[in-house]
């Protein structure tokens, strides 16, 4: 009977400690890469339980038995690594079929030989039986294709672990806890075989590397359970990058350092009305026009005309850097945001907003010169109500063409106004305009820059609390505090209030045929602090009046420069 050893107790441990990651890996199914890691760890098992059974042969024909089939094992593993890190990371148009059966010619060829090698000396040349430390052990000679099934599988070793290193990079947590145990789990063994073929340490005419799946199995295990190997992964990140390139709505194109076409996706091909077959390897600015125009990095300061079966389209333009890890220009990427539809219903707002200005203010000034004439007659009451009526007819012309003009500016190339400034324009302009009103200005911080969108804005809260007031004494006051970065304006005033519908209406975002809004003013207040990033709340005082709170993010003025 064979005496239980120190090496035995280390192989049982190492089949126990395997054969748990295994099975952990194949309750992980369908997860990706849990199919090609169950079976990279039955090859670890099957490998050291080959092992621990040719140690305790007693005969020279037992142990060329177990180690000649042990290969079973032996080149499953680097396949199976390759399969899991390829699929693991996202990758797996690699591994179609054919590509599997490639991969796993070499393999195959080391198995048959290893089942025929009584019939040839190309995986063995000869076996041997020794004694060392009272134990029997067998010595084999190596033949030349030995040789070419370990360069095989260090190389599809190197392969796996490409991508998976990569991941030490991630900026997520787990991922580089998952490719830190991986990496751990694989080069352990891997090392050990190296220094085994190496000499660089007696093992006995015994290769350790079955030990070393000991700490391969751990390594695994704590992938699985400490760092959710199989709850979350990194294989959508590689194929969603390319999707999101390939499907996005917008045309895309890729130029290197030179200024050549090297990808394009599908949309930009209906965006330049070329196909990637011509465009590919060709120079850009014969294919894009206006390209010698096009920033380093930015977006074009004008859209680009391109014409296309239907006409002439506007696309924005913009152009990103793309560096490598030195920071070292490397190519761009131009995209193209289709714009047309929105600068031809911008034209059509225009000519609309234009023509109904002008009728309004043509039709409603007869109106009210016909009203005149009644003012001194019995009709008088009558004649006021119409000319009241025509001048608010006349006012939503003006707020109709403010808000044209609201969403026509690009106020983000508009230079931030300081908040006081701005605060003060705003009361004395409507001071001027309602001169029987109170307009107060309150506390108000110094040297804080706002967006100019504001003006407007301010401008049509104090006019509401004015124009919508019954009270014999009509006043408002504005006020302003900044802290943390953020502006809160506050307009009070001591008018009517918003009513319940309206507020409804303004918090809904949207109008429908039975609940809509009394006019302009406050949907302008609403879509104006939208565009200065900020926020907007409406509220009724206990007493009489309303309450707006606006608040909005600071920005830099050229004086904080």
């Amino acid at each position: 009977m064979v005496p239980i050893t120190p090496l035995t107790v280390a192989l049982f441990a190492t089949i126990v400690i395997g054969v748990a990651a295994t099975l952990t890996a194949w309750r992980a199914r369908p997860e990706p890469g849990s199919l090609p890691l169950f079976v990279m760890l039955a090859g670890q098992s099957w490998w050291s339980i080959c092992l621990i059974l040719q140690v305790r042969a007693m005969s020279l024909q037992a142990k060329i038995f177990w180690v000649d089939i042990s290969w079973v094992g032996v080149v499953v593993i680097p396949v199976a690594w390759l399969a899991f890190a390829l699929e693991y990371t996202g990758r797996d148009e690699y591994l179609k079929p054919r590509s599997l059966v490639a991969v796993s010619l070499i393999p195959a060829l080391t198995i048959v030989l290893a089942f025929t090698g009584e019939f040839h000396d190309l995986l063995y040349r000869g076996s041997r039986l020794l004694v060392q430390n009272g134990s029997l052990r067998i010595d084999r000679t190596v033949g030349p294709w030995f040789w070419v099934i370990t360069g095989y599988t260090y190389l599809l070793g190197l392969f796996g672990g490409i991508p998976i290193l990569a991941l030490l990079s991630s900026d997520a947590r787990p991922f580089r806890g998952q490719s830190f145990a991986l990496l751990i789990g694989t080069l352990t063994p891997w090392m050990s075989n190296v220094f085994f073929l190496l000499g660089i340490f007696d093992a006995s005419s015994l290769d350790p590397t079955p030990v070393a799946f000991s700490v391969s199995g751990v390594a695994y295990l704590a992938a699985v359970t400490r760092f959710k190997l199989f709850g979350t992964s990194p294989s959508p990140t590689h194929r969603a990058r390319r999707l999101v390139f390939t499907k996005m709505h917008d045309g895309a194109v890729v130029v290197d350092r030179h200024d050549t076409i090297v990808d394009m996706n599908e949309p930009a091909t209906g965006v330049l009305g070329v196909s990637p077959v011509d465009a590919l390897g060709t120079p850009a600015a014969s294919i894009i026009p206006s390209y010698d125009d096009f920033p380093e990095h930015g977006a074009l300061s004008a859209p680009l005309s391109i014409e296309s079966d239907r006409g002439i389209d506007q696309y924005d333009v913009s152009v990103a850097r793309i560096d490598d890890v030195h920071d070292r220009p490397i190519g761009r990427v131009i995209s193209f945001h289709d714009v047309s539809s929105i600068l031809r219903e911008r034209q059509r707002l225009k000519v609309l907003n234009r023509v109904l200005r002008h009728n309004l203010r043509t039709e409603a000034n007869l109106i009210a010169g016909y009203a005149d004439l009644l003012a001194d007659g019995d009709d008088a009451r009558e004649s006021r109500l119409i000319k009241e009526r025509t001048q608010r007819i006349i006012d939503v012309g003006d707020k109709g063409r403010t808000v044209v003009d609201l969403f026509d500016e690009d106020w983000a190339s508009v230079e931030p106004r300081d908040v006081e400034t701005l605060l003060h324009s705003c009361v004395d302009s409507a001071t001027q305009t309602h001169p029987d009103a109170r307009i107060l200005l309150g506390e108000t911080p110094t040297n804080v820059g706002v967006s100019p969108v504001l003006k407007p804005v301010v401008t049509n809260l104090i006019e509401n609390g004015i124009e919508h007031n019954s009270s014999d004494d009509p006043w408002v006051e504005v006020s302003a505090r900044a802290a943390d970065g953020v502006v809160e304006l506050c307009v009070v005033d001591n008018g009517d209030g918003i009513g319940t519908y309206e507020r409804r209406v303004l918090s809904r975002g949207e109008e429908s045929p039975l609940e809509h809004g009394s006019g302009l003013g406050l949907w302008l207040v609403k879509w104006g602090v939208d565009i200065a990033e900020g926020s907007v709340r409406f509220e009724n005082r206990q007493t009489r009046g309303s309450v707006v709170t606006v608040q909005v993010p600071t920005c830099r003025t050229t004086d904080d420069e």
